[in-house]
């Protein structure tokens, strides 16, 4: 999710209405709740909220509304509560909240879900407000119980004391539980803080992963559970004719075959092979004898896109900005212009476990297992399938294996395809659990991918570089466009999300104009990727920026810093890397052949500003290594300084496989790509060096999930045309310098 869509769900709560948020309490442990550590838990006795259980063995349990899905989520939030209660960091355990709106909003959005980057931002003040909370009933059965001043009490590290008394929070938690909730509690000041901030915290998902006992989905098992294969249409919005199952049916192990439909433009229409293990369920579906109908199917490939999105950009489009005049700076007398045209192909999002979800229908009831990412909009569209009460739908979060995106569905496309899979299978008798299981290829091939986009921009210098005039429009599909959010995030025909970024820039240009033209003939299914329109959008403009520093013959770190006087904290950041990576001194020089360079990129996205210094080694052959990558980042209060290092190292690696090779590609309406011989990840032996830089801040968390990402591919192009002196418009780079 975007500023610009957090503009419109945006909740403004106070903090008095956090703390009333947390007065409900917890709900009984689910099955198959992902905890992030493998012992039994004791019986509950103290539950003084929705967010934490403290049990008589002294577990404290935090309850995370948001998904880790390899984040950091539940080291951060764990660190939130646990800095409150004054617990020891060893005693505190997590596990994942089941779908439910009233306990588990998230503040930002409006509803119960993990995205743009804001668990941390959203949950500051309520999971510390929990802790707090907590901590204060203890202390007063303390008080209570030692018959001594409240005031007179220390906690620390799961203990309470008072002179002559000691007791920690497990032989109080049953006192505690009786204790009123108070409704004003004060909160730490930050000087105090024992655990936020401070990096030498282990993450608390860390253990069971590294040790192979994490429950993902595609772990978890249910008593007679099948699995469901499926073979969906090659093309967009083809839909089964006519099937033969005879020879999947013959495969040993093969229970039933059933057909299910949906959405057409989502794909999400097929033919299910229910098997008691993955292998007999995937072979079954490779030998049905489909015939598809494709009367409404789409059919452009990626060149027929492109050519439209040209003659797009060629007409007028919506408004999403405009400063000043922009034609008649362009027709100034001493102006000079650049003009550009910038392409982004369809990128998918490849999470290491692909799309998958377990079912298990009753009479009047569904419950879910599943990576749970976007609980209220996919509760609601399960219930509204089975037409049955959203409060009878059960969804229960489990570790998610990377998502970008990919599970925060507005569709909820490959949860109700589970359903529809398990509704059809309890019409043929078949009562048991189904859980659908994706392979690499269909969630390749699966439908939903970021938006390819093309951007047509036109630049004005003045006489002396000044960046006066700038034009920009910029072509792609809508991610909310369709959608039940559609009314909530597009104003007046203008999907903020497509350019957030842009519309939203903040170097201080006198005449500027964004204009954006949504297709609505292009059916290929998109969706939030990593970072949304920021990570198109930040490649373009900090290209043209870079493109305007070299005709006015600027530093082009200093022709950035010169735009953003009214932008300090993002002026901040630029200026932390550039001088962390040695910016104006010469490069070490490379071997016999090869050039060396350096490029620099920086932007805002989620309220978070990051900055990278970007060095590369060019090759005689046109081939190339980004050696380091120098990483400044503001996201003010760092609660897990190690969490917000790798969450920069990972978007920079992940951002950087898509810059050099990342690209969706379609050919009369079938997508190119299958696995990741085609789709290639980023090689152990591409990853740069990177140095991350964390500006001290006493400002609000802000998210870092998604920041480091849109910034990777604008500082590597800029870094190889520093080397080269060739201008890279399109990604990904491929073999464009040896081309």
């Amino acid at each position: 999710m975007s500023d610009s869509a957090r503009d419109i769900l945006i909740v403004n709560e106070s903090r008095r209405r956090f703390l009333e948020g947390m007065g409900g309490l917890a709900l009984a442990i689910y099955a198959g709740a992902a905890r992030a550590d493998k012992k039994p838990i004791a019986a509950a006795s103290f539950e003084p909220n929705a967010f934490v259980r403290i049990a008589s063995d002294n577990t404290v349990t935090v309850v995370s509304k948001h998904l880790e899905m390899g984040q950091g989520t539940y080291t951060g939030l764990a660190t939130l509560l646990a800095e409150e209660l004054d617990a020891d960091w060893d005693q505190v355990r997590v596990e994942g909240a089941p779908a439910d709106v009233a306990r588990y909003k998230n503040t930002l959005l409006g509803l119960q879900a993990t995205g743009g980057s804001t668990a941390m931002a959203n949950s500051y003040e309520q999971m510390r407000g929990a802790g707090a909370v907590a901590r204060a009933m203890l202390v007063a059965a303390a008080a209570q119980e030692w018959k001594v001043p409240a005031d007179s009490i220390k906690v620390d590290r799961g203990w309470l004391y008072a002179k002559g008394h000691k007791a920690s929070f497990g032989q109080l938690a049953a006192k505690a539980a009786r204790q009123p909730v108070p409704h004003n509690v004060a909160l730490k000041d930050p000087r105090d803080f024992k655990l936020i901030g401070k990096p030498e915290l282990h993450r608390k998902d860390h253990a069971d992963k590294t040790d192979g006992t994490a429950m993902f989905t595609q772990d978890y098992k249910l008593p007679d559970m099948l699995v469901a294969v499926v073979a969906h249409p090659q093309r967009f919005g083809a839909v089964p004719k006519t099937v033969n199952a005879d020879k999947a049916r013959a495969v040993p192990n093969v229970v039933a075959v059933v057909q299910f439909s949906g959405d057409n433009r989502a794909r999400f229409s097929g033919i299910a092979v229910l098997a008691r293990n993955t292998w007999a369920a995937r072979s079954g579906r490779d030998v049905l004898e489909v015939d598809w109908d494709e009367s409404r199917a789409f059919r452009l490939g990626s060149a027929e896109i492109l050519a439209q999105y040209k003659d797009m950009a060629g007409k007028v489009g919506l408004v999403a900005r405009k400063e000043g005049d922009t034609e008649a700076a362009f027709a100034a007398r001493h102006a000079r212009l650049i003009e550009a045209e910038y392409e982004l192909p369809y990128l998918a999002h490849a999470p290491m476990e692909p799309m998958n979800c377990l079912v298990q229908l009753r009479e009047g009831s569904c419950e879910i297992w599943n990576g749970e990412q976007f609980q209220t909009g996919d509760q609601i569209a399960i219930a509204a399938m089975l037409k049955i009460p959203a409060n009878k739908v059960a969804i229960h979060q489990l570790y998610a294996g990377g998502s970008f995106g990919r599970r925060a569905n507005p569709t909820s496309d490959y949860l109700l395809e589970a359903v529809s899979i398990a509704q059809a299978a309890w019409d043929k008798g078949v009562r048991a659990p189904i859980k659908l299981m994706w392979t690499r290829e269909e969630d390749t091939r699966g439908g939903y991918y970021r938006p390819a986009f093309y951007h047509k921009a036109k630049l004005a210098l003045d006489g002396d570089g000044k960046l006066v005039a700038w034009q920009h429009h910029v072509v792609a599909q809508s991610i909310i466009k369709g959608t039940p959010y559609e009314s909530l995030a597009i104003k007046n025909g203008i999907d903020g999300l497509s350019v957030e970024g842009l519309a939203d820039m903040a170097y201080e240009v006198p005449n500027l104009r964004v204009e954006l033209s949504t297709p609505d003939n292009i059916h290929v299914p998109v969706l939030s990727w990593r970072s949304v329109g920021h990570s198109s959008n930040a490649f373009v403009a900090e290209g043209l920026v870079d493109e305007a520093a070299a005709a006015a013959r600027r530093d082009p770190c200093q022709y950035r810093r010169d735009m953003l006087s009214r932008a300090p904290r993002l002026r901040g950041v630029l200026e932390l890397a550039a001088a962390k990576a040695g910016w104006g001194q010469p490069l070490k020089p490379g071997a016999a052949g090869e050039k060396r360079g350096r490029g620099i990129a920086v932007h805002e996205a989620f309220s978070t500003y990051v900055a990278q210094v970007a060095e590369v080694t060019v090759r005689s052959d046109g081939s190339f290594k980004v050696d380091r990558v120098v990483c400044a980042v503001d996201c003010g209060l760092a609660i897990n300084p190690d969490v917000i290092v790798a969450q920069m190292q990972g978007g920079i690696g992940f951002g950087l496989a898509a810059a050099l090779h990342g690209a969706i590609t379609l050919k009369d309406g079938m997508v190119e790509q299958s696995n990741f011989h085609e789709y290639i990840p980023l090689r152990i032996n591409e990853m740069p060096m990177v140095d991350v830089h964390i500006v001290p801040s006493v400002e609000k968390p802000t998210g870092v999930g998604e920041t480091a990402v849109p910034v990777i591919a604008p500082a590597v192009v800029n870094a190889l045309y520093n080397a080269t002196g060739k201008r890279i418009r399109r990604l990904p780079i491929a073999n464009q310098l040896s081309a």
